[in-house]
């Protein structure tokens, strides 16, 4: 979930490999939409500047083939930010972005290299409404660390953040309340709570796919795998499992590992997440071509025979 090649979500050539909910390439497509729908339109980005920070490994770049493909498409002049791992030296990137001031920044950062970010921007007079994290740099550990410079940040999400949620309320009162839990109750809603909540979920419910065809003993791996590639969360089974507003419905298939790809923008406001965004599509058409190019070319160098879809039932 959220690790990985992005292409990886055609599984004709990764069987093994799930990306659900959305693949890196999906977040910044979505991320490039928010940003065209601040600014009045997608028409709006052609002749600005949108900056990516990024840690310089191969999870960092992951966005980048993405971002220069719209750049082409829409007109706007995209830069990159590399920083070293593990990302806590960037005196020199923010000197840099304060002179070439792109109207956007986009970040793929990772651990400490988040806080240090947010503080940079802050430093440098960057406006942090204008500053948009990947989902690994929008959780309460990245900003809580920088203060008040956080405040009016922004991530990109697949789930809701906070308490308010069924699921999460009945953790409160089948575990907490009971003095049961693996961390303390004022941790429970955050982002990275409820991202573990939301994996559990797809993994149970894809276990629970698969026994209703193999049966309600131990499965084997292809039996899980099978599972997953016919799991259909559906809006009435997200109303059973108390995940309103948590989380969207996701329907999955040989072909198709990812989903939809559907992703919302969240924003701090120093002491909660907020959504600022309702539920965006990225471009599917668009990306399915580029996850499949990049599939087949990798299993063309690797000597990969990708399965037939057609033939999976």
């Amino acid at each position: 979930m959220g690790y990985g090649r992005a292409d990886a979500s055609d599984g004709a050539v990764f069987p093994y490999v799930f990306t659900l909910p959305a693949t890196y390439w999906a977040q910044a497509d979505a991320m490039i939409k928010y940003v065209g729908d601040q600014m009045g339109g997608l028409d709006k980005l052609k002749g600005k500047k949108i900056g990516l920070v990024y840690i310089d490994i191969a999870y960092g770049k992951e966005p980048i083939a993405t971002l220069e493909k719209l750049s082409q498409k829409l007109g706007y002049t995209f830069l990159k930010y590399p920083v070293s791992a593990p990302g806590i030296e960037q005196s020199a990137t923010w000197l840099q972005i304060r002179q070439q001031r792109p109207d956007w920044l986009l970040m793929w950062g990772w651990g400490v290299m988040n806080s240090t970010a947010i503080k940079g921007a802050a430093a440098v007079g960057y406006p942090m409404d204008h500053f948009i994290g990947v989902w690994w740099s929008g959780s309460e550990p990245d900003v809580v660390p920088a203060g008040e410079a956080a405040v009016g940040y922004k991530s990109g999400t697949f789930h809701g953040a906070g308490q308010d949620y069924g699921v999460v309320k009945d953790i409160l009162k089948y575990v907490y309340d009971k003095n049961g839990g693996h961390t303390t109750r004022d941790k429970v809603g955050e982002v990275l709570f409820n991202r573990g909540v939301i994996n559990a979920i797809y993994d149970l419910e894809s276990i629970r796919t698969a026994q209703a065809k193999f049966g309600k003993k131990p499965l084997k791996g292809e039996d899980v795998q099978w599972g997953y590639e016919h799991l259909d969360i559906t809006p009435q089974r997200i109303t059973e499992l108390g995940a309103d507003g948590l989380m969207v419905p996701i329907q999955l298939s040989c072909a198709n590992h990812e989903g939809n790809g559907q992703v919302r923008i969240q924003q701090w406001d120093g002491k909660h997440w907020k959504f600022v965004s309702d539920w965006i599509q990225p471009d599917r058409a668009m990306l399915t071509e580029m996850y499949k190019d990049s599939a087949l070319a990798y299993a063309k160098e690797k000597g990969i025979t990708p399965r037939d879809c057609s033939k999976e039932m």
